[in-house]
This record gives C-alpha cells, sequence and structure tokens, in this order.
C-alpha cells in the first residue's frame, strides 16, 4: 500500500498563494497572470509544476486559459464549493474519494456523450493530445489528466459538475501521485492512456452506455492502482 504524503504538494502550495492573490484582488478579474517563465523564477520550480497549479486554478474557476495568450483571473461566483486544501489523505480517505467520484464521474461521461458540443469536443480532443507525449514527470501527467476530466465536465453542460469537480481536484491529484508511487511513469502513462482514450472515443461518437462504461473502468482502474477494491454497480 502507498504511504501516502502528509504535507501539500508544490503544486498545490503555489495554487493556494496565487489564490491569496486573486481573492485579495491583487489580481482583479481580467489580469493576465505572470508567464509560466516569470512564476518558474518567482517560485523556483519546473514548468510542470506550474502548469499543474495553473490547472488547479482553472479547475477551482479562478482563472481561464486562452489558447495562445496565457491564464487570467476569472469573474468571481465560480465556486460556490469551498474545501480545505488536502494536505493528508489515508487509505481511508482514498476509499471515500471513489465513492464520490465514481458515480459522479460515471454519470458526467454519459452526459457528455449526450450533450457536447463541436467545441466540447475540440477540447476533449486537445486535452487527450496531452496523453500521446510520454509525460516528463509526474506534476506533467497531473496536470494533463486534470484537464481532460474537466473538459468532460464541461462537456456534460451542468456547470455543477464542474464546480464539485473543481472543488476535489486537488485530491484527484493525490490518486494521481499514490498511484505513481506504485509503477513506473511510462507504465502509468500506457495504462491511463488507454483508458482515456476509451472514455474519449465513446463520447465522441456521442454513445452514452460506452462513456459510461469506459469511465467506470477508469474508476476501477485508478483505485486499483492504489490498492483499493471497488464494488461493481450496475452497467
Amino acid at each position: 500500500m502507498t504511504e501516502f504524503a502528509r504535507v501539500p504538494q508544490l503544486s498545490t502550495r503555489i495554487a493556494t498563494h496565487l489564490q491569496t492573490r486573486i481573492e485579495a484582488e491583487t489580481w482583479p478579474p481580467g489580469t493576465r497572470l505572470p508567464t509560466e517563465a516569470q512564476m518558474m523564477q518567482e517560485f523556483g520550480v519546473s514548468r510542470a509544476v506550474i502548469r499543474e497549479a495553473i490547472a488547479q486554478l482553472r479547475n477551482a474557476g479562478l482563472v481561464e486559459t486562452r489558447q495562445g495568450a496565457g491564464a487570467f483571473v476569472a469573474a468571481p461566483g465560480a465556486r460556490p464549493i469551498r474545501l480545505e486544501p488536502a494536505q493528508a489523505m489515508d487509505p481511508r480517505a482514498f476509499a471515500r474519494l471513489y465513492e464520490l467520484r465514481n458515480p459522479l464521474e460515471v454519470e458526467a461521461a454519459g452526459l457528455a456523450a449526450q450533450n457536447a458540443r463541436k467545441p466540447d469536443l475540440a477540447r476533449l480532443a486537445q486535452a487527450m493530445a496531452r496523453f500521446d507525449v510520454p509525460e516528463e514527470s509526474i506534476e506533467a501527467s497531473v496536470a494533463a489528466d486534470l484537464e481532460f476530466h474537466h473538459a468532460i465536465a464541461l462537456a456534460t453542460q451542468n456547470p455543477y459538475f464542474v464546480q464539485v469537480l473543481a472543488a476535489i481536484s486537488d485530491r484527484i491529484a493525490h490518486v494521481i501521485r499514490a498511484a505513481r508511487a506504485e509503477m513506473t511513469l511510462a507504465d502509468l502513462h500506457a495504462r491511463t492512456r488507454s483508458e482515456h482514450g476509451a472514455i474519449c472515443a465513446a463520447i465522441t461518437t456521442r454513445d452514452p452506455q460506452a462513456a459510461r462504461a469506459a469511465m467506470r473502468a477508469h474508476m476501477a482502474g485508478g483505485a486499483a492502482r492504489i490498492g483499493l477494491r471497488q464494488k461493481q454497480g450496475p452497467t
């Protein structure tokens, strides 16, 4: 069984620091955040860590990213659900997280297959493309995974899925890191690439039943990678 981290990861600490600036309106809505290079220099971390921190803020509804332009502070009120940072998670906490994620994300996948619009499918394909390139670090893997699930939540056309998944995004990141401790990065990448690919294909072909089944398999695979055994629900 994985030995679970008991201190916040660098990306979570940086995201919390940036969130403080946003909530204090040091950066008002619409403000462009510093570039990745500037934040790398300020915090003394890699590009992958900065990208995951930005992904956490984006998934929380605090920033929005624009292709080729960077990240900007979003309008307030996008995140009514507030949870304390996941500074410590033990096996029981992981099991409870999956009790929530399994029905939530399985249904999100089905709704995404039903409701996705062309921009949603393009966003999902872009997120999926990140899995085609082997990740050089676990932080890059975390950022890619969060981006993919965020794209599915947006494709449901139901903002509550986006808000709930945003609220637990840092806990999902802990799951990915825990899985990394149990296998090589290359093996983890290959398995998650296959699982995410099946979900993406089902949503793209607008097959809700296949999308739910693929997401259910992904949830079971993720749980197994950290030593949890899930009860199988109806297919």
